[in-house]
């Protein structure tokens, strides 16, 4: 086994990848034939943020969501134009593909991902909070409702946000904005959670504290799991790769292990998502025994660099960026201020539990046009009526000719 460090992080990115591949690597057989929207897409985009975010921190612990990340960005990309849009979508690994195909898309995986799975509890979040004086276009709102499932709720404290996203993270996750900025309009959030029981669970009298490598080239002990059994099994030019079932078989933690002779850094610079893919299809069946370090890690980035390093860039720019299909007003620039990625992640002898959010934060550079302020005065007769928004059931009405 090597260094520690260098297990979490390929664990890491493994368990974050088989969220946007949760249908593929079926047992002995080779990844279904795929058309250019569907999990591959964010696979490869996952592959790509995932080195980006390695090479500002080197040596340390990596835990990305490509699912949690791009359904955010494509419900951002629902608002975007022209050259904004282009460069998101390349970014995504969506170049050349219609909004709509994309939404549809997204919807089916987001379906997906919901479905019950037996042993496994996996859901997508997604919601929408909107500041009350802007004007955002109904389609927008509509198209990231319809196809995201997504909520739509009045931007009116971080605190509401935060408690939005606790529930969804199963409390994994309590808190991914800070405070709202005057100049902010729109946040939108994505949340997965998911918790897998293994197949096969590992037996906890078999697990030992074990010297763990580290990159320093020191030792540190760490609890140590192993299992013997038959696993879908591959090796690599310099790495092996196994596949450890959760529930029913439909998804798997993949852990890619590189040689004594080799490095993580050395797989990081082969590590494509073509690649990825192509070694998950290598998979066959083989008797062996796993270890595996028992471990909790959080995880944080902003996201901004790699993003923009990706090829969107625009998209943060106050004075280029594009967002006039997101709402009505005119005179003000809107742009994404930040992108901010959270995880969790427990790996233990039963299982795995994780979460992901995904914050979208939308400002503006210049304040929205407002109507001139009114005056209604009433001192003279009137009508009210007192009204249920929810049901639009009308409790009270009436007119009040003599106060």
């Amino acid at each position: 086994m090597r260094l520690l460090s260098e297990l979490l992080i390929a664990s890491s990115a493994v368990s974050a990848l088989f969220l946007a591949c949760a249908s593929c690597g079926a047992t002995g057989s080779n990844p279904p034939v795929r058309t250019a929207v569907d999990a591959s897409a964010y696979s490869s985009f996952g592959v790509d943020l995932y080195k980006e975010l390695i090479k500002e921190k080197p040596g340390a612990n990596v835990f990305i969501s490509p699912a949690s990340v791009g359904f955010a960005l494509a419900m951002t990309m629902n608002g975007a134009g022209g050259g904004t849009r282009d460069a998101m979508a390349n970014a995504l690994g969506l170049s050349g593909i219609g909004i709509e195909a994309v939404n549809t898309a997204d919807s089916t995986l987001i379906d997906r991902m919901n479905d019950t799975i037996r042993a496994v509890k996996l859901s997508v979040a997604n919601s929408l909070w909107a500041r009350r004086d802007v004007a955002f276009k109904k389609d927008f709102l509509q198209r990231n409702k319809r196809y995201y499932g997504a909520d739509i709720r009045v931007l009116d404290s971080a605190a509401a946000i935060n408690d939005w996203v606790a529930g969804k993270t199963n409390r994994k996750i309590m808190k991914i904005v800070d405070q709202i900025d005057g100049d902010a309009i729109l946040f939108l959030i994505n949340a997965i959670y998911f918790k897998g029981t293994w197949t096969q669970e590992f037996d906890r009298n078999l697990t030992r504290e074990e010297p763990f490598h580290l990159a320093s080239g020191a030792t540190s002990p760490r609890p140590l799991m192993r299992r013997t059994g038959k696993y879908d099994y591959f090796e690599g030019d310099g790495f092996q790769a196994a596949r450890l079932p959760y529930g029913d078989g439909r998804i798997g933690m993949y852990v890619f292990l590189p040689a004594d002779s080799s490095s993580l850094e050395r797989f990081h610079e082969g590590l494509t998502g073509e690649k990825l893919n192509a070694w998950i299809g290598n998979l066959a069946p083989r008797s062996g025994t796993v270890g595996l370090p028992r471990f909790r890690l959080e995880y944080e980035a902003v996201l901004n660099q790699s993003l923009s390093a990706l090829g969107m860039a625009v998209a943060f720019d106050e004075k280029r960026a594009d967002f006039t299909r997101m709402f009505e007003a005119a005179g003000a620039n809107a742009y994404i201020h930040q992108v901010r990625h959270k995880t969790f992640v427990e790996v233990n002898e039963e299982g795995t539990e994780a979460a992901a959010v995904t914050s979208v934060e939308m400002r503006v550079t210049a304040v929205m046009e407002e109507e001139p302020p009114f005056e209604m005065i009433a001192d003279r007769p009137f009508f009210l009526a007192v009204v249920d928004r929810e049901t639009g059931l009308i409790l009270f009405m009436g007119a009040i000719v003599s106060p």
